[in-house]
């Protein structure tokens, strides 16, 4: 959604300010989907955002600082929404050779490790998405994926999708403070993603997984590349 906001002349910060409520919003009926269906693993949820929210505060106080507005704030936007954009793409392309080479390389994790690593991942993520609004998706469940690999991969999802909440609550209430916030833009958003939904809800089990997959990380990789300078 950044992306497509910056391509209509939307400003970085009110991009991202933007993006990260309309995210909160409409990640929230997913995390009440998944928790009606018993996928979120809340131990998980309660690890990552221990990381996730003094990181979002952090980094939000450092923009403040520096002024949201301002041409410094701005490529750094761009920038590290570039990485964003390449991680995740590259987390769909690769995901699980990644976990299966690094799952025989380290091992499963003890309970303790894990837990340190999960805040630690929380962390990073909070400081990419409050900069980027990206991150918390793909790269999350990669993660999650190597520090839990007896979990199964819907709660794994339904445990990040939860932890995206307070995340981009947190990261677009910061936003807000700073004036970073389009609220017809918001509205606009949310209304239509409703007719959104239902369309891909309907389209989503007659398209092919890895046909759809595969264009989306292109997309992205391309979109990544290109607020990089590499294209």
């Amino acid at each position: 959604m950044t992306p497509v906001l910056l391509a209509l002349g939307v400003h970085a910060t009110t991009a991202v300010g933007t993006d990260l409520l309309y995210a909160a919003a409409t990640k929230s009926v997913g995390t009440a989907m998944h928790n009606a269906h018993d996928s979120v693993d809340w131990k998980i949820v309660r690890r990552l955002a221990l990381g996730s929210v003094p990181g979002t505060i952090l980094t939000l106080y450092g923009l403040s600082r520096i002024g949201a507005q301002s041409k410094e704030v701005t490529d750094t936007i761009k920038f590290v929404l570039g990485v964003a954009l390449i991680l995740t793409a590259t987390s769909i392309f690769f995901r699980q050779h990644v976990v299966d080479y690094l799952t025989r390389k380290l091992g499963e994790p003890t309970d303790r490790r894990a837990a340190q690593l999960t805040v630690l991942s929380g962390l990073v993520l909070g400081i990419l998405v409050s900069l980027s609004s990206v991150g918390a998706g793909a790269v999350g469940v990669t993660v999650l994926l190597l520090l839990y690999p007896r979990v199964k991969l819907v709660r794994i999802v339904g445990s990040d999708i939860a932890h995206a909440v307070p995340l981009t609550l947190v990261a677009g209430a910061g936003h807000w403070l700073l004036g970073d916030i389009n609220w017809a833009l918001l509205g606009s958003l949310l209304i239509g993603s409703i007719p959104g939904i239902i369309l891909g809800s309907y389209l989503a089990p007659r398209v092919p997984e890895k046909g759809l997959r595969s264009a989306l990380a292109t997309v992205l990789l391309m979109v990544g590349a290109n607020l990089l300078k590499v294209i």
